[in-house]
């Protein structure tokens, strides 16, 4: 297994294999308290340099991961991995919801700091999709708990529990899990014990039926 990086440490989670358990106010350590429209907001969260990296060991080295998911419905709408952390990965995942999700005209994109973020190429490609920035206020290690609870979802579910061979072995199980379990078929308290997907649809046709 390849040692980590510098100045990250690794840890342990209790627990074994899959199982079903107008814009945002913010508070003053500028956390989203108001999400009355959180159909238009998502979080972007990836593997970057600095203390937030997430990535899955392999056998061949780390494999880097970054997604965006949808505060409303909690759906990662998009996510991309490969071996190395790039602003081309970002935008991989980028353009991976805007497909799934479709339109984004007005939509908030909220993502820590990071200089894959912060790119000119990455906010260029905000703009012309019409999205809204937002970013984490400077030493806020609270302000993008969604995405950071989705990697602890899935550390604690899948990649504590598996040795990966290759990293294309890893990129298969983590996607067979994002796109057939977690957002399919996992239910979750805080969307009335619904799967992303359900939520979702339950919410559009709410929406049509007003």
């Amino acid at each position: 297994m390849p040692a980590a990086p510098v100045g990250l440490r690794g840890g342990r989670r209790k627990g074994g294999g899959w199982r079903s358990k107008s814009g945002p106010r913010t508070s003053a350590r500028g956390r989203l308290t108001d999400l009355s429209d959180c159909s238009r907001i998502w979080a972007a969260h990836g593997a970057h340099i600095g203390v937030h990296m997430t990535y899955v060991p392999t056998d061949e080295g780390w494999l880097y991961r970054v997604g965006h998911k949808d505060l409303c419905t909690r759906k990662i709408v998009g996510h991309a991995m490969g071996e190395r952390m790039t602003r081309n990965l970002v935008i991989e995942s980028l353009l991976r919801a805007v497909e799934t999700t479709g339109s984004c005209i007005g939509l908030l994109h909220h993502s820590d700091k990071g200089s894959q973020y912060c790119s000119h190429e990455y906010r260029k490609m905000l703009d012309r999709l019409g999205m809204k920035t937002s970013m984490s206020g400077t030493g806020n290690c609270y302000d993008n708990a969604p995405m950071e609870s989705f990697w602890a979802t899935l550390k604690t579910e899948l990649v504590f529990h598996r040795r990966f061979a290759t990293r294309q072995q890893a990129i298969r199980e983590i996607t067979e899990y994002i796109e057939v379990f977690y957002n399919r078929q996992r239910i979750q308290k805080k969307l009335d014990y619904l799967s992303p997907v359900a939520f979702e649809r339950r919410f559009y046709e709410q929406r049509m039926a007003a």
